[in-house]
């Protein structure tokens, strides 16, 4: 039973982080059941894990050529592993794979994150043994302490929603001609089976749908990477490259774009790179060679916008933003960083982010090579604006974490419509500077209260409402506006009005 990755790059840590794979030489039941129950737990939502016997490791790496097991002691370990995965609660069953590894045959346990957490299994298998959770802590299983177990326990309904169950679509939304080109892209074995094997157990095989026969479901993350149109199913599931002719945001060019996920992003970045990088040379006294640079390079941008992607909400309704500014890049997506992360430690440059919002999305991704590991995103973004001597990033978020913004300003010796790049700066409104969209937000909220949605109306930006969001954040931070509902920051009820201070800049304004 072919596994949906490929082996060769999954054993070399290529596709999945080395925390997520465990090596063992050989066969001990009661490792291996912890193992399973801690990454069934999948306590930081990295989405499980893989369990590799027949190898031996090192620390924490494998150890090739491997061991090999015998093939009737693989088929023992099938056998027993049944019986011990009745052994957790509530059971789990994860998928295990013999394969044949450089001439070696080793056996391979997939465990994805489970549904129905936090589980539990017995410590040790002695009569009266405790029933503990265990969890993966880095490259090691642990038992869960008191803290942990809490947290475990408010997990216990919070599926990460890549990977829920999506009711209000049936299994043919799922396309078998994407999902057979997945397949092949990353090398999978599963890709010959598919010719046989029923679509609905190949669905269960790549995790991307559940439930009994009668009322198969397909999964948000399969909807996302193998259904024509996601926008059907999430209203926000598209990227939207807008190109500003002025720093206002007066002039601009919109281009969309829809589909699966995975063909956004490559969609996008194609676009990019073709229309929007370009490359520079100097001449450098006394040397044979030129400097070469590019105004924005494509690793940075990469980098950004599959983070945004990765890492956004889909149960939010608006798009991925990029926006082309002519001295920088903003990529935009709600909702904002998952905790610990927030506006006071983003730039800082060692960033530690523990947990993920969607644990699926990065899998796909990954195998793809769209996305690397947990937590280089933003390591690789400063490493390669470096390199092409480009400004520092900015990472920004607000109070609430309410959207991402990465901020790309163009190489400091890039033309832009003739002139060598310098910061483009808003409107100055009295002694203190708004851009004109932050100042007609004040305007129109100076006569009465008003939604998000009736202010994005009445100053005409309908389609570029991250602008709106963000114009609004920054203005309830510094104290112009304030909620009219400030105990319920999220109701849809939710007001904005001026505060003195935003109308002492008006009226400030005014005079001059």
């Amino acid at each position: 039973m072919a596994l949906p990755v490929n082996i060769n790059e999954l054993i070399n840590g290529r596709t999945v982080e080395w925390e997520r794979i465990e090596f063992k030489k050989g066969w001990n039941r009661v490792a291996v059941l912890h193992t399973i129950c801690a990454f069934a737990n999948d306590f930081n939502n990295w989405g499980g894990g893989y369990i590799i016997i027949g190898i031996k490791e090192k620390n924490g790496l494998p150890v090739l050529p491997p061991e090999g097991l015998p093939l009737l002691k693989i088929d023992a370990i099938q056998k027993e592993l049944i019986e011990l995965c009745n052994r957790l609660r509530p059971p789990y069953f994860p998928v295990a794979e013999p394969v044949n590894f450089q001439g070696k045959n080793i056996l391979i346990i997939w465990v994805p994150g489970g549904t129905y957490r936090p589980y539990k299994c017995p410590e040790k298998f002695s009569k009266g043994a405790s029933y503990l959770p265990y969890i993966r802590r880095y490259s090691t299983t642990k038992k869960a302490n008191t803290g942990e177990e809490q947290e475990l326990l408010s997990m216990a309904n919070r599926i990460p929603f890549d990977d829920q169950t999506n009711h209000h679509a049936e299994i043919t939304d799922l396309n078998l001609t994407l999902i057979q080109a997945h397949l092949a892209e990353i090398k999978s074995d599963l890709l010959e089976e598919t010719k046989n094997l029923p679509f609905s157990e190949l669905c269960r095989r790549m995790n991307t749908a559940e439930g009994p026969d009668e009322y198969l479901k397909p999964k948000n993350v399969g909807l996302l990477f193998f259904n024509d149109d996601p926008k059907r199913f999430f209203r926000g599931a598209q990227i939207d490259v807008v190109e500003f002719q002025d720093d206002v945001g007066d002039r601009f060019t919109e281009k969309i774009f829809t589909g699966p996920i995975q063909n956004q992003v490559r969609s996008a970045l194609n676009y990019i790179n073709s229309s929007i990088i370009t490359e520079s040379v100097r001449k450098v006294p006394q040397k044979a060679e030129a400097v070469r640079f590019f105004n924005y390079p494509y690793g940075a941008v990469e980098e950004a916008l599959v983070n945004a992607v990765y890492h956004r909400s889909y149960q939010d309704d608006s798009p991925v933003e990029v926006r082309v500014f002519p001295n920088r890049i903003e990529i935009l997506s709600y909702p904002g960083p998952v905790p610990p992360l927030g506006m006071d430690n983003l730039m800082r440059r060692k960033v530690t982010a523990r947990k993920c919002r969607n644990r699926r999305i990065g899998d796909f991704l990954k195998e793809l090579y769209l996305a690397e590991g947990r937590g280089t995103g933003f390591p690789k973004i400063r490493r390669t604006l470096e390199a092409n001597g480009s400004p520092g990033p900015i990472f920004e978020t607000d109070e609430e974490r309410t959207y991402f913004l990465t901020t790309l300003h163009i190489h400091p010796e890039s033309q832009v419509s003739g002139q060598v790049a310098g910061p483009v700066r808003g409107p100055v409104r009295g002694p203190v500077e708004l851009t004109d969209i932050q100042y007609k937000i004040l305007l129109e909220c100076s006569t009465k209260p008003l939604s998000a949605k009736e202010i994005t109306g009445r100053i005409g930006l309908a389609s570029k409402s991250g602008n709106v969001k963000r114009a609004l954040a920054m203005l309830r931070k510094n104290e112009y506006l304030s909620y009219t509902i400030p105990e319920k920051p999220g109701s849809r009820l939710q007001k904005y009005r001026i505060t003195k201070k935003g109308l002492k800049i008006i009226n400030e304004a005014r005079q001059q």
